[in-house]
C-alpha cells in the first residue's frame, strides 16, 4: 500500500438470526459495498490475499461480509483471533457490526414467517434463540458497532445502516423532471404528478399555438395567469422539502412529472421553471419533455369552444 492509498474497508456483519443481516447487506450493496453473505469466515485471510492491481486491492475499496451461526465452521473465538491478526495489516480497516434483537421480538418474527429456528430442533423458538445468544455473546462484546433492531422496521434498519456506513457514498437520488400530455397517458413510473390544466391555455392564442413552453412569449403568457405564481412557489417549496427526505430514506430514483393536455405549453414551462429552481436549491435534475416533439397538439386539444 502506498502512502497515499486508503486501506481497504472490511465490514463483518453478524448477529442473531432474524435480526436483519440480509437487509443490512442489501443496503450496504446499494451503498456501493461489495457484499458477500454466508461466507466461511475461517477463509477470510485467503479472501483478502489480493494481487496488486486487482479490484479488491484498489485504494479505499469496501467489502461487507455476512456470517452467522449457520456458516460452516462457525467459531466465535477463532473468528475474533483471526480478525485481530488481520487488523494488524496496514492495508485493511476491519469493522465488526453485530445485529441484536430482543428474544420476544425474534419469536414474533419466527411465528409470522412460520420458520423454525435452526438451533431449536423440536423445541420452541425461544430455546434456540437463547442458545444462539449464548454462543454469539463473545462476538457481541467484541463488535465495534451493535445495532438493536427490536423496534425497527425494515426501513428503519436501512436508514440506520445508511447513516452509519453510507458516508459520502450516500448519493442524491437520480432526479428527473418531466413534462407530458394527459391525452397520451400519464408516465407509469412517476412518483409525483402535477396537473397544470388549471392554468390558462396558450393553445387558444393563435400566435402562441405553434410555440412551446420553452419560448419566452409562452412563458410570459403563463406567468400572467393569477394562479401561476402561488402554484409555482408551493410546488417548489414542497419539492425542496421532500427531496432531502427521499434521500434519507435511500430512494434511488425520483421522477416528478408535470402534465397538461397536449404536453407542449403549460407542462413544459412549469417543468423548466421547477428544474431551474431545484438547481438553485443544490439539486441536479434531468429534464425530459415526453410529448414536445409529438404530432400537432391541436388534434388533441380540440376546437376552441
Amino acid at each position: 500500500m502506498t502512502q497515499e492509498s486508503a486501506p481497504q474497508r472490511i465490514l463483518l456483519v453478524t448477529g442473531l438470526l432474524g435480526a436483519g443481516k440480509t437487509t443490512a447487506l442489501r443496503t450496504l450493496e446499494d451503498l456501493g459495498w461489495e457484499a458477500i453473505d454466508n461466507f466461511p469466515i475461517r477463509l477470510l485471510d485467503r479472501l483478502l490475499e489480493t494481487e496488486p492491481g486487482s479490484a479488491r486491492a484498489e485504494s479505499g475499496a469496501r467489502m461487507a461480509i455476512g456470517f452467522d451461526t449457520r456458516t460452516r465452521g462457525f467459531d466465535p473465538a477463532r473468528t475474533i483471533e483471526l480478525v485481530k491478526k488481520l487488523s494488524q495489516r496496514r492495508d485493511l480497516q476491519i469493522t465488526a457490526l453485530f445485529l441484536d434483537c430482543a428474544g420476544a421480538e425474534l419469536e414474533r418474527r419466527y411465528n409470522e414467517t412460520r420458520r423454525r429456528h435452526p438451533m431449536s430442533e423440536d423445541k420452541p423458538a425461544a430455546t434456540g434463540i437463547m442458545a444462539e445468544r449464548e454462543l454469539l455473546e463473545p462476538l457481541r462484546r467484541w463488535a465495534d458497532v451493535v445495532i438493536s433492531t427490536t423496534s425497527f422496521t425494515s426501513n428503519d434498519l436501512q436508514a440506520a445502516i445508511r447513516a452509519q456506513f453510507g458516508g459520502q457514498s450516500a448519493a442524491e437520488p437520480t432526479l428527473t423532471i418531466s413534462s407530458f400530455g394527459f391525452s397520451r397517458g400519464t408516465p407509469p413510473l412517476a412518483d409525483l404528478v402535477f396537473d397544470m390544466r388549471f392554468l390558462t391555455n396558450p393553445h387558444w392564442v393563435d400566435a402562441l399555438r405553434p410555440q412551446t413552453g420553452r419560448d419566452a412569449a409562452v412563458g410570459d403568457y403563463i406567468r400572467e395567469d393569477p394562479a401561476f405564481a402561488e402554484a409555482f412557489a408551493r410546488i417548489r417549496d414542497l419539492l425542496l422539502m421532500l427531496l432531502p427526505r427521499y434521500r434519507e430514506q435511500g430512494k434511488a430514483y425520483v421522477h416528478v412529472a408535470f402534465g397538461c393536455t397536449g404536453g407542449k405549453h403549460r407542462s413544459v414551462f412549469m417543468a423548466e421553471q421547477i428544474a431551474s429552481a431545484l438547481r438553485e436549491g443544490g439539486f441536479s435534475p434531468t429534464l425530459l419533455h415526453r410529448n414536445l416533439a409529438s404530432r400537432a397538439a391541436d388534434l388533441l386539444e380540440g376546437q376552441k369552444p
